[in-house]
């Protein structure tokens, strides 16, 4: 066969399949071009998910008849006045958006400039069915039919319009985030799903379009290094999610989805969070144009860095330093949600230990139990042993701090064994008592390994631990890393590794278990960590071994011990794993548990 040049009509619609995946990137292209025009409200109509019907209205700068008909040819853009593909300022700039959607749609565009008369041009699958005058307010209207209804291949792969419509709102709210300047509404079905105003700091619009509690349980990101700007929020790692989808991440105002960005983020929550947890943040990259290559894919979501080490770098840093201001504080239940575990047990009458068949068949007060008019009812008397209490109050050596200075209170007692319940100025808190202990004996080790390495303790009879080959393999290759955390190992034949000390501040813990917990970390390990990151993750493991396990009874000079050293341990709010350490029931939900209130 010979080498042909394909139809027009063809091209477009190879050219479309790049840039129209779904309706979702239809609407992301259509809103992004009404971005770029300037507008300060942008309104979008669904229906069917976008598969039926797709309209954006804008107030922008508007379009002549001339520009109309160029913007729906190929390659034609405004956006690049210089031919300077290295400098672009604007969402869109290869010009295939509008062309691309004509060729496999009933496209229909509307456009006024401010001070001239409105036009109007229809378009059905590439061909141009119509032109005339059009009355509309200054802007431009986007309406988009029937998408990928003569192409059934295309049409066959879209999925559900509840699918498709998550998608849809998914881009419109990543949008929205770029630009709180901008006020946006989305109506799907005729009803409305999204409505922000503009001129929506970065924090309400980010609030706004995630959760509401985010801003109470978030921290500001703020860096600058040279020309490089990183902004944001970010959710405190008790504050997270089972899925990704609440990671917004930005790159000169343009929302991507980039690999290296989404690696820095787990990175930086590495020893924060579970791996099955997620965190929530939206972070907001300025560097100069010249630094970031936008131009890899037609659908503008992947970037690439110049500098791919200083961008990971710097988003790592900048997130644990927020972290870091963050403190003891954690992500606290709704009042509603932690009061709807309580429940009011009824009391139940039974025999009384040591007391006689007839008391024990009595209530507190009233009359006795009868099944029937001069019919007494009769119990046999069975011994009954009550389980000693699994809690315990004790007398504080001192009195009630102040609530501005001692957050987390008084310790009044232990419950279970597991759990230290003390009290504050606004109400009452509990710690767990392991979760609390092992992020700050992981805080230690952290400003050891900054001060040099981590002082070891010698085993007084070295411990063999056996495991599999490639696991003592493992343990081998990272003996150095090992001895800069207090931990001295060294090979015992193929199946063994020989423990000779282990780092002092966790005094006697299972080393058994530790090693086999680090086999399991380092197989688990990305080989792109850098050296600091492995450490980290190793500390994390031996603070959980290292740490007060849950059943030890300690005395309340150790439990206010722990607390004070909790109000001053950064992260101390969250375990390794992202669990909360502590929660508070405040006196109004008491008093509600009650009916005082």
């Amino acid at each position: 066969m010979s080498i042909r040049r394909l139809p027009e009509h063809l091209v477009n619609r190879i050219a479309a399949g790049e840039v129209v995946e779904r309706p979702a990137s239809a609407l992301k292209e259509l809103v992004e071009n009404a971005i770029d025009a300037g507008a300060t409200r942008i309104d979008i109509r669904l229906l069917s998910g976008g598969i039926d019907f797709i309209e954006v209205a804008d107030d922008g700068c508007g379009m002549s008849p001339l520009e109309m008909g160029l913007a729906l040819e190929r390659h034609a853009t405004s956006k690049l006045p210089d031919d300077d593909i290295e400098h672009v300022a604007t969402m869109g700039f290869r010009g295939e958006a509008l062309p691309s959607i004509a060729s496999v749609s009933h496209l229909t565009l509307e456009s006024r400039v401010r001070g001239a008369d409105g036009w109007r041009r229809e378009v059905d699958n590439g061909q141009v069915m119509d032109e005339s005058p059009a009355a509309l307010p200054p802007g431009t209207w986007v309406r988009v039919q029937s998408l990928f209804a003569r192409v059934p291949a295309r049409r066959k792969f879209l999925r559900s319009a509840r699918a498709e419509y998550a998608a849809a709102l998914d881009a419109v709210k990543r949008l929205a985030m770029a630009r709180p300047d901008i006020g946006f509404s989305l109506e799907h079905d005729g009803r409305r799903a999204l409505s922000v105003p503009p001129e929506q700091s970065r924090p309400e619009r980010v609030a706004a379009l995630t959760d509401r509690e985010l801003a109470e349980n978030s921290v500001t990101v703020d860096l600058v290094r040279e020309a490089y700007v990183l902004g944001g929020v970010a959710g405190i790692p008790t504050f997270n999610r089972g899925v990704a989808d609440h990671q917004y991440l930005f790159v000169n105002g343009r929302p991507v989805k980039d690999r290296l960005l989404i690696g820095a983020v787990r990175g930086a929550y590495a020893d924060f969070l579970a791996r099955d947890r997620h965190p929530v943040v939206a972070l907001f990259l300025d560097l100069p144009p010249t630094e970031v290559d936008v131009n890899v894919h037609p659908a503008k979501t992947e970037v690439r860095f110049r500098d791919p080490s200083l961008v990971r770098g710097m988003i790592v840093s900048g997130l644990r330093r927020a972290l870091d201001a963050a403190g003891h504080k954690s992500a606290q239940p709704a009042a509603t949600d932690a009061l709807g575990l309580w429940r009011a047990e009824p009391v139940a009458y039974g025999p009384a230990v040591g007391g006689d068949t007839a008391s024990a068949s009595m209530p507190l007060w009233g009359a006795p139990l009868s099944s029937g008019p001069g019919q007494t009812q009769f119990h046999d008397r069975r011994p009954h042993f009550s389980p000693p209490p699994l809690a315990r109050a004790e007398v504080a050596y001192a009195p009630l701090p102040e609530a501005d200075s001692h957050p987390l209170g008084v310790a009044r007692g232990q419950v279970a064994k597991t759990y230290i319940v003390a009290e504050a100025e606004d109400g009452l808190v509990i710690v767990d008592q392991h979760a609390a202990h092992e992020r700050l004996v992981l805080e230690r080790m952290r400003r050891a390994l900054d001060g040099g390495k981590v002082s070891a303790q010698a085993l007084l009879l070295p411990e063999v631990v056996e495991l599999d080959e490639p696991a003592c393999d493992r343990l081998e290759a990272r003996i150095g890393e090992l001895s800069e955390l207090g931990l001295d190992l060294e090979r015992f034949g193929p199946g063994a590794v020989l423990v000779r000390a282990t780092p002092a501040m966790l005094g006697n813990g299972d080393v058994k278990g530790l090693v086999c917990d680090l086999a399991d970390e380092l197989a688990a390990f990305d080989q792109a960590l850098s050296l600091r990151e492995r450490l980290d993750a190793v500390a994390g493991t031996m603070a959980c071994h290292g740490s007060v396990r849950a059943g030890r009874t300690l005395s309340v000079a150790e439990m206010n011990a722990l607390l004070r050293e909790m109000e001053v341990t950064p992260h101390s709010g969250q375990c390794n794993h992202g669990r909360p350490t502590w929660i508070k029931l405040a006196h109004g939900d008491i008093e509600k548990l009650f009916g005082r209130k």
